[in-house]
C-alpha cells in the first residue's frame, strides 16, 4: 500500500531510540498517522513542528498497519507563529483541536483546505483570531453539529437574535428568552456574519463555540475533556482584549 500527498503536521511523539510517529492531515486521507525513520534526530527535527507543510509518502504491507512515511518540507510555519505568543497559542489550538476531533482516515477535503488558509494567515494577526473563530464554526459543522442561527427556535423569528440555546445550537430572540435568557450562550454579531467583528464579539464568540465543542465533541465524540492548548489560546486572546 501506498499514497503520496501534502498535509499539515498534526502532533509528533518519540518512538523507539530516533524515530517518531506523526500524525498528518491531509486532503485525501484525512487525520493519518505513521512512523518516520529518524525523525526524532538532529535532522528531521526542525521540520518535524506541528503546522509545518509536509509532502508526504505513506507506505505499508496492509492497509490497516501503522505503516511509515517518508517526509519533505514545504514551507514551515513555526517561525511565524513564534514571533507572536498569540499565534503560537493559535497554532497549538488548531492543531490539537484536530488531533483530538478528528477520526483517523476520513477525508475532511473542505476542513482541509480551510485549515490550511487558516494556518497562512500567521502573517496577518489583526484578522487572525476571527478567521479563527470562523474555523471553529466549520468545525463543529464538519463533526455534524453544526450551529443553526438563522432564525429564532422559539418563534421562528428572524428580529433580535440575541441568544444560543446550549442545548441545541439554535438562535433565540431576545423576547423568548424570557426567565431563561440568564442560561442563553451569547449570539454576537459576528456569529452571524453581520456587523465589523470587533475582538469582544470574537471573544463572546469563542464561548459560545467553546461550549459545543466541549459538550459535543468532546462529550460526545471524546468522552474526555477538550486540549488544554484550546483555554490557552482563548485565556491568551481575552488578556490581550
Amino acid at each position: 500500500m501506498e499514497w503520496r500527498g501534502t498535509g499539515i503536521l498534526l502532533a509528533v511523539r518519540r518512538h523507539g531510540e530516533n524515530s517518531a510517529i506523526i500524525e498528518v492531515f491531509t486532503e485525501t486521507h484525512g487525520r493519518h498517522a505513521g512512523v518516520v525513520r529518524g525523525g526524532s534526530g538532529r535532522r528531521m527535527g526542525p521540520v518535524l513542528q506541528p503546522g509545518a507543510q509536509l509532502d508526504v509518502v505513506w507506505r505499508a504491507r496492509l492497509e490497516d498497519h501503522i505503516g511509515s512515511f517518508t517526509v519533505e518540507p514545504i514551507r514551515s510555519r513555526a517561525a511565524a507563529a513564534m514571533s507572536d505568543r498569540l499565534m503560537l497559542a493559535g497554532l497549538n489550538a488548531v492543531t490539537g483541536l484536530l488531533s483530538f476531533s478528528l477520526p483517523e482516515r476520513e477525508p475532511y477535503a473542505a476542513l482541509y483546505r480551510r485549515t490550511e488558509q487558516l494556518l497562512d494567515l500567521f502573517d496577518h494577526p489583526e484578522v487572525w483570531p476571527l478567521a479563527y473563530l470562523r474555523w471553529e464554526l466549520a468545525l463543529l459543522d464538519d463533526m455534524g453539529f453544526a450551529l443553526q442561527l438563522e432564525k429564532c427556535a422559539v418563534s421562528g423569528g428572524t428580529e433580535n437574535l440575541i441568544y444560543v440555546s446550549p442545548k441545541s445550537g439554535r438562535a433565540v430572540s431576545r423576547e423568548a428568552a424570557g426567565e431563561w435568557a440568564d442560561r442563553m450562550l451569547p449570539l454576537p454579531d459576528v456569529l452571524q456574519g453581520i456587523g465589523f467583528a470587533p475582538d469582544i464579539e470574537v471573544s463572546e464568540g469563542l464561548k459560545t463555540t467553546g461550549h459545543f465543542l466541549q459538550s459535543h465533541i468532546a462529550g460526545t465524540l471524546a468522552g474526555r475533556p477538550l486540549p488544554e492548548a484550546r483555554a490557552r489560546f482563548v485565556d491568551a486572546f481575552s488578556r490581550r482584549l
